[in-house]
C-alpha cells in the first residue's frame, strides 16, 4: 500500500480548521438527507434493553443524533483526529476549548455523515496548543437546520518541550465469546484506564474479535455461567461490511467504553481478529474448519473489514491505507506502530532460510531501520502487535513439508533466525546502536515482561533490548506459552492462568503502564491487572 492522500467519504483533510472552511449548503444536507435515513448497524440495538442506539433506526428525526458517543486519536502536538456517528444524514460540527465550559472555542466543521460511511465521520482539529489538555464537543446539523444534543470528549496533544509522559496500552476486546455482561458492570477495565487519564492510550490489536460470536450465555472454567448482552450482529460471524460495522457498534454500546474513548486520545492499530483469526492475506478458507463463514476469500473479507475499521476508529487518513506510522510526542518519546497483518506471507511459509519480508514487508521493514535511525527521542517505542519470540503456532494453516504453522515472528527453532525472524535481525542488527529502543506487544492474552540478551542468544549482532506483553482487556487468557531462543529471550514475569480461555470474570485481564520522568529521563513500566493494581514493575535508564 502506498501514501495516497484520497480522502474517502466521512472525513475531511487535515487543515481544516475553522467552521467556514468546507461549510455545507442547505441543498447538500438535503440531497444527503434524500437518500435516505440511516439503517443502524445491527450491533447498535442491544437485545433485551435499550443502548445508545434509538429504538426505532429507520425514523429521520429531525433533530440528528449522536449514537455512540465520541472518540479522539492521532493526536500530533497541534491536534488531534475526532470521530462521531450520527443516526441520520447531517453535518459533523466540533468546537474545542481550553476548558470544559466550553468559554473560548474554536470551531472546526467536520464532514456530512451519510449512509455511505454508516454514518460515521471523522474530523483533525488543529492548530491547537502543544502538551494541553483539549475539550471537545460534537453536535450535528441536519437537513433542516435542526441542531442536535452536543457530546464531549477531551484528548491531550504532544508536547514538543520535555515533560513526564504517561500512557497506557493493551488490545484484545470482546474476545472467545465472552461479551458485555452487566452481572460484572460490563467492560470495566475501560472505567479503570480513564481514571488513570493517561495522555494516550496504544491499542495494540484485535479491538474486535469479527469471527467470534456472542450467545446469551456461555460455561466458564470454574463452572459458572457467564451471562452476555447480545446483538444480532454478534449472532453471526462477521464477512459484509456491515457484519464488522456491527462489532465496533457493539462495544461501543458499553458506558465505561465510551467514557473511555471520550476521554482518552487513542494511537490504533490493527491484527487478526479485525477480519478472522490468524489470517494472512491470500489465504483460502475452503477446507479450513471455520464455523459460519460462506465468504472464503480472506482478501475480500479483509477488504470488508479494513472499510469498517477505517469507519469505526478514530484514525487519520493523512497516509491513505497505510496503518503502520510514526507518532512523536515531545524529545523524550517517538512511538512507531506497526503493521504485522497487511504484508504477511503465508503462515505455513515461517520456516523460510531467505524470505526477509514476511511480516513487514521491505517497504516497512526499511521504514522502521531508518526512522529508528533517524529519530532523536530519548525513547523509541516500537508497538508490535505480535510477539518477537514467543511461539504463537497456527493449526488452521495446512504446515509445509511436516513443519508446524506459526501465526507470529517466531516458529520456535532457537537456532539461526528463520522466516519472518530474518526481517527482525536486520532491524535488531541495524539499529543495534540506537539507544532506547523498547517493543510493546499484546495478542497472547496474557502479561510478561521479557529481556533480550545477545549472550544468550544464536544470533547475536544486536544490544539488549525488552518486551513488555499486555493483554487481554476484555477475552478469555491462556496459559504462557514458549520462547523461542534466536533472540536470546527470558521471561522476567509472566501472569497467565493455568487453563485456557479463562474468562474476564475469573481474572487474568491486563493493561500496561508506561511513565517517563522529565528529569531522569527513566522510562518505568508497570503490568497492572483489570482493577489498576500494579502486578510488576520495571525501570530502565535511558
Amino acid at each position: 500500500m502506498g501514501d495516497s492522500h484520497t480522502m474517502p467519504p466521512g472525513s475531511v483533510e487535515p487543515s481544516t480548521s475553522t467552521r467556514s472552511a468546507g461549510t455545507s449548503t442547505r441543498r447538500e444536507l438535503l440531497r444527503a438527507a434524500a437518500i435516505g435515513a440511516l439503517v443502524l448497524p445491527t450491533g447498535s440495538v442491544i437485545a433485551g434493553r435499550a443502548s445508545a442506539a434509538p429504538a426505532s433506526p429507520g425514523l429521520l428525526r429531525s433533530r440528528p443524533r449522536l449514537t455512540h458517543g465520541v472518540a479522539a486519536g492521532d493526536q500530533s502536538a497541534s491536534g488531534a483526529v475526532v470521530w462521531a456517528r450520527s443516526d441520520s444524514p447531517a453535518r459533523m460540527i466540533v468546537e474545542t476549548s481550553a476548558t470544559e465550559t466550553f468559554r473560548n472555542t474554536r470551531t472546526f466543521t467536520g464532514p456530512l455523515l451519510t449512509p455511505l460511511t454508516d454514518g460515521t465521520g471523522r474530523v483533525r482539529v488543529a492548530g491547537l496548543p502543544p502538551g494541553q489538555t483539549v475539550h471537545y464537543r460534537v453536535h450535528l446539523e441536519g437537513p433542516t437546520g435542526a441542531v442536535g444534543e452536543p457530546v464531549t470528549g477531551m484528548f491531550r496533544t504532544a508536547p514538543v518541550t520535555a515533560g513526564d509522559v504517561h500512557f497506557l496500552w493493551s488490545g484484545d476486546v470482546v474476545g472467545q465469546g465472552w461479551g458485555i455482561n452487566p452481572d460484572i458492570g460490563g467492560l470495566t477495565v475501560f472505567g479503570v484506564m480513564a481514571d488513570r487519564a493517561p495522555d494516550f492510550f496504544i491499542h495494540s490489536g484485535d479491538a474486535i474479535y469479527a469471527d467470534n460470536t456472542i450467545d446469551p450465555t456461555q460455561k466458564q472454567n470454574n463452572g459458572q455461567l457467564y451471562r452476555n448482552i447480545t446483538t444480532p450482529a454478534k449472532a453471526r460471524v462477521a464477512q459484509t461490511v456491515d457484519d464488522f460495522r456491527g462489532n465496533y457498534a457493539y462495544n461501543l454500546t458499553d458506558g465505561s467504553y465510551r467514557r473511555f474513548a471520550a476521554s482518552v486520545g487513542q494511537l490504533i492499530q490493527w491484527d487478526d481478529h479485525e477480519v478472522l483469526n490468524n489470517w494472512y492475506p491470500g489465504e483460502n478458507l475452503t477446507g479450513q474448519k471455520r464455523d459460519g463463514y460462506t465468504q472464503t476469500d480472506v482478501n475480500t473479507l479483509a477488504r470488508n473489514a479494513r472499510q469498517a475499521w477505517r469507519e469505526w476508529q478514530p484514525v487519520s487518513e493523512a497516509t491513505g491505507n497505510r496503518v503502520y506510522r510514526k507518532v512523536s510526542h515531545g524529545p523524550l518519546l517517538d512511538v512507531f506502530l506497526l503493521d504485522m497483518r497487511t504484508y504477511k506471507d503465508p503462515n505455513p511459509a515461517n520456516w523460510s532460510t531467505t524470505d526477509d519480508g514476511g511480516i513487514l514487508g521491505a517497504e516497512q521493514t526499511r521504514w522502521l531501520i531508518d526512522s529508528l535511525q533517524s529519530s532523536r527521542a530519548t525513547w523509541k517505542v516500537i508497538a508490535n502487535d505480535l510477539p518477537i519470540s514467543i511461539v504463537v503456532p497456527d493449526a488452521l494453516s495446512d504446515p509445509r513439508h511436516g513443519l508446524k504453522s506459526m501465526e507470529a515472528v517466531a516458529q520456535g527453532d532457537p537456532g539461526a533466525p528463520r522466516g519472518r525472524e530474518i526481517a527482525f535481525s536486520k532491524v535488531l542488527s541495524q539499529t543495534k546502536n540506537v539507544t532506547g529502543k523498547v517493543f510493546l506487544t499484546a495478542d497472547v492474552h496474557y502479561t510478561a515482561a521479557i529481556s533480550y540478551e545477545p549472550d544468550r542468544a544464536s544470533f547475536r549482532d544486536f544490544s539488549p533490548f525488552w518486551e513488555f506483553v499486555s493483554g487481554p482487556l476484555h477475552a478469555g487468557a491462556f496459559p504462557v506459552s514458549p520462547l523461542d531462543a534466536t533472540f536470546g529471550p527470558r521471561y522476567e514475569y509472566v501472569h497467565a492462568p493455568q487453563k485456557a480461555n479463562t474468562s474476564p470474570a475469573e481474572g487474568f485481564q491486563h493493561f500496561g503502564e508506561v511513565r517517563i520522568a522529565k528529569d531522569t529521563k527513566v522510562l518505568t513500566v508497570a503490568l497492572c491487572d483489570s482493577h489498576g493494581q500494579v502486578l510488576y514493575t520495571k525501570e530502565l535508564t535511558p
